[in-house]
């Protein structure tokens, strides 16, 4: 009985790890075959395949100019976002540039694929077992600015616990856009 028990954990522990690793290499994929290669005008769309998609739009009684500095001033993020503690840009604002932060308690990794000012910036973003598509595109409407954001989860956890990810990504979505505009509005 105690082998068969051990022989269970063994292989449950193995098959967790076989997992994380699978999707892992799942996201690179994506984004290999993606990037570059895309249907809308980020240069890598958020992945709608994923376990975890969500989206969101705001507009802001602000111009574009003034939603675009505060939006892509990366290292000012926890002066108006609640859940970003921490944020280092690891150089200038530019494509394939990586920066790393901390928000809700985790650490992320995020490199910017997209960058063209005042119009859309994108990132990837990484963290233990999860991993994420990130787009934020500005238009301007007269003195306003519409905000559209979407992203995609993938990865280990969103994939066990889709449910709890996805009403958590709705409602970090609902606060980013509703911190923006609180951060752009004079």
């Amino acid at each position: 009985m105690k082998k068969w028990v051990i022989s269970i954990v063994v292989g449950t522990i193995l098959f967790l790890v076989f997992l994380y690793y699978y999707e892992d290499r799942k996201f690179s994929a994506y984004i290999q075959q993606n990037l570059g290669h895309h249907s809308s005008e980020m240069n890598l769309s958020v992945n709608q395949e994923a376990p975890v998609v969500s989206n969101g739009k705001i507009l802001i009684d602000a111009p574009v100019e003034t939603v675009w500095t505060i939006l892509s001033t990366i290292d000012e993020w926890p002066s108006w976002q609640s859940e970003v503690t921490e944020v280092r840009i690891l150089g200038d604002l530019e494509v394939d540039q990586a920066f790393l932060w901390k928000a809700s308690g985790l650490s992320f990794k995020s490199t910017l694929h997209t960058v063209e000012p005042e119009r859309r910036i994108g990132w990837t973003g990484k963290t233990t077992g999860a991993y994420a598509v990130h787009n934020w595109t500005l238009s301007r409407d007269g003195n306003q600015t519409l905000v559209v954001v979407e992203e995609s989860l993938q990865g280990f956890f969103p994939r066990i616990f889709p449910g709890y990810f996805q009403k958590n990504l709705n409602g970090g979505i609902q606060n980013n856009l509703q911190e923006l505009k609180k951060a752009c509005e004079p």
